[in-house]
């Protein structure tokens, strides 16, 4: 059995990435994106296209293997640090330590993720717009199989192994599993072919290609494992700044004249803010023309629960929109107060004026 190992870490360090600016970088040089469509697909349809770098500033090695390592930088404002280690493996039980990779020099695969992350940063200079520090990145494993020994059937296969499959994914010992355990993480998969198959869980995805090519299949799992770092990293920073617009609220209630303008103004663009970015973040996918492309997507944002993380985006928004709306409401509440009493004011100050004018 024979393939390798694709770790994907994504990095939100930006509202937005100017790509178009970016000159150079010192960590390696940049490359052409091509995917190749084998199925059918409509030939009008565009696909986004990254800009991808291929590492050249150092060598890692794991295992005694050459690590490839591939940096894609996303307009979205996030960096995804690829890297890919080959396997010649007797089962799939040998694959297990791939959960935990370390390289050579003792680093583990995230340490030198968040390394080279920071690298691409300081390279990426003017370009990036309203950066911030790099967050934990969102992970994932892919075990992508081009060999499974001379079985050319992989549908076959997989009603064969469906026990042990479930185990690597799971990082559980195969026969611990429960057999609900297994149909679940089992439960989403695709294949186009009797040469082809995606299982797709949580943490770690199978991916087998026996022709060889599984670099369309990778993106689309890429794509889906970016959209959820930018959701999650979403639903943080409209979870912190409603707080902070509840405490300024509070303490804003005893004012003479409401809240003030820049806080209006700081909620106004926050939330134009966060309305772009979810909507480029949904929109990134919306290209696919290979039909089963489209399915292997829908099947990854099923599993991370893309769609009810939008929806938390959208309920915060929500919630942003009545906490405006309240301050807004409050301003103009005080406001009209204070013009009907300096009305009253000048209306007795008219009419005293006149009673000592006629006296």
């Amino acid at each position: 059995m024979r393939g390798e190992t694709v770790y994907f870490y994504a990095f939100d360090v930006a509202n937005e990435i100017a790509t178009h600016a970016v000159v150079a970088f010192t960590a390696g040089e940049t490359i052409p994106f091509e995917l190749r469509t084998d199925h059918t697909v409509p030939k009008d349809v565009p696909l986004y296209q990254p800009l991808t770098l291929a590492l050249t500033s150092r060598k890692p090695r794991c295992g005694g293997c050459d690590v490839r390592v591939v940096i894609r930088v996303y307009e979205v404002g996030v960096i995804n640090v690829v890297m890919r280690v080959p396997f010649d493996v007797p089962e799939l039980g040998s694959l297990h330590p791939h959960h935990r990779p370390r390289l050579e020099s003792g680093e583990t695969f995230d340490e030198f993720a968040r390394d080279l992350c920071r690298e691409v940063i300081e390279s990426l200079g003017d370009a990036i717009i309203r950066g911030s520090e790099p967050t934990q990145p969102e992970a994932y494993t892919v075990f992508c199989v081009t060999d499974l020994g001379g079985n050319r059937d992989v549908n076959a296969w997989f009603a064969l192994h469906r026990r042990k499959v479930a185990g690597l994914l799971t990082e559980t010992p195969p026969q611990r599993l429960s057999d609900q355990q297994v149909e679940e993480s089992l439960r989403i998969c695709r294949s186009f072919s009797d040469a082809d198959l995606v299982v797709m869980d949580w943490d770690s995805s199978l991916v087998v290609e026996l022709d060889g090519y599984a670099e369309d299949v990778l993106y689309v799992l890429e794509l889906a494992n970016l959209q959820l770092e930018e959701f999650r990293v979403m639903d943080r920073r409209l979870d912190s700044h409603l707080e902070r617009a509840y405490r300024d609220l509070e303490r804003r209630r005893s004012a003479i004249f409401g809240a003030p303008t820049s806080m209006l103004k700081w909620l106004r663009r926050f939330r134009f803010d966060v309305t772009k970015l979810a909507d480029e973040v949904s929109h990134i996918t919306k290209f696919f023309g290979d039909w089963h492309m489209a399915r292997v997507y829908l099947g990854a944002s099923e599993r991370f629960h893309l769609g009810q993380w939008q929806q938390s985006i959208e309920k915060r928004l929500s919630q942003l929109d009545q906490v405006y709306q309240l301050i807004q409401s409050d301003i103009y509440e005080r406001r009209m107060l204070w013009l009907e009493v300096a009305i009253v004011v000048l209306f007795i100050v008219d009419l005293v004026a006149l009673f000592f004018w006629k006296a």
